[in-house]
């Protein structure tokens, strides 16, 4: 707690003495707000014309107003921020459970692209056995009618022989 301090302070040109616990630049700022606000009535005709007691409680309304404005406003605020704590918490949560998700995704994208090029090779493992195997039989009827046609050959060879005995 801070230490009380005393300041004069002058409010409708009467020196007073002001304590509190607060500074004395803020016991000053207190006397000058209610100096302006009195200030602010002495400028009103009508307020001229008022009895003193009327007059003292016409401002302490009117400070009483400016009180009660203020405190809703700062209420406000503080919704608002708690709002705001609030949105920011939500925003946060949400970055998280997107992070997670993205983390989640990336894992299943890599085992997916590693089960892609796991079938693409399977799969080019598949198309050399199906050339080889089909390049294999292509060779085998190849030699297979190379050796009729050889075959054929000789026979005819053969008869052309037999017909010209």
């Amino acid at each position: 707690m801070s230490a009380k301090s005393s300041a004069e302070v002058i409010i409708s040109g009467k020196v007073y003495t002001l304590s509190g616990y607060e500074s004395e630049e803020y016991l000053q700022k207190v006397a000058a707000y209610i100096n302006s606000k009195r200030g602010e009535f002495d400028a009103m005709e009508e307020f001229r014309r008022f009895p003193v007691d009327m007059k003292s409680t016409l401002l302490e309304l009117n400070i009483a107003d400016d009180y009660f404005k203020a405190k809703a406003q700062a209420e406000k605020l503080e919704r608002d921020l708690e709002e705001k704590d609030r949105e920011i918490y939500e925003l946060r949560h949400d970055l998280i459970s997107n992070q997670i998700k993205q983390e989640s995704d990336a894992k299943t994208i890599k085992e997916l692209e590693s089960a892609n090029k796991e079938l693409l090779l399977n799969k080019a493992r598949l198309e050399t056995t199906l050339e080889d195997t089909l390049f294999g039989k292509v060779t085998e009827k190849k030699e297979e009618n190379a050796e009729v046609t050889e075959t054929d050959k000789g026979e005819a060879k053969k008869q052309g022989s037999k017909q010209k005995k």
